[in-house]
This record gives C-alpha cells, structure tokens and sequence, in this order.
C-alpha cells in the first residue's frame, strides 16, 4: 500500500558537532526537523528555527514501507540531532532504535 504523510518538529536543539546536511555540511544550533514520507522511501530535512531553506538530512532518503515505520525514522532523526556529533540517516541505526 502507498501513502503520504509528513511531520514536523521544531525547537531541536543540535548536540555537540550538529548534524550533517548534504548542501551546507553541518548545521548547529536551534533547529526544525522535516520527514516526509512517500510510501516507499522517506525524506528528511532540517533547517535553522524561523528560516525558510531546508537543507537534506545527508543520509536521506531512507527506504522506508509504512506509515508507522516514517513516524518511527523521524523520531530517530530528531533524536540524532539532539545527540550531534555530526549526525546522519542510517538505515541499520534506525531500525535498530525502532526494535
């Protein structure tokens, strides 16, 4: 089955060494952070709170089948970015936080 959804979460604050984008590299500081999914892969973008560019989480699309599975992704992604340390999209890391 094919769908669409997408979430938004702002006011995520990158850990130490941000999160790493495919047009800027590392992005710091006060952040948004975008999934969209589109039945079979997911897209994932952050961008500095209040601007108006988003850049692609690097990593990103990620394969991704099911609503609950993209919901899950953007979860992780948000929780990737508080960590920082340069964070990026990784298959095995999502699906090993989701179980």
């Amino acid at each position: 089955m094919t769908g669409w959804a997408s979430w938004t979460t702002v006011n995520v604050f990158a850990g130490t060494g941000g999160v790493r984008t495919v047009e800027l590299g590392v992005l710091t500081g006060n952040l948004s952070v975008h999934t969209t999914w589109y039945g079979t892969e997911a897209d994932v973008a952050v961008q500095y709170s209040g601007g108006s560019d988003w850049y692609t989480m690097s990593g990103s699309p990620v394969p991704c089948h099911s609503e609950e599975e993209s919901r899950a992704l953007h979860q992780a992604a948000v929780e990737a970015v508080q960590e920082g340390g340069g964070a990026v999209l990784s298959h095995p890391t999502y699906h090993r936080r989701t179980g």
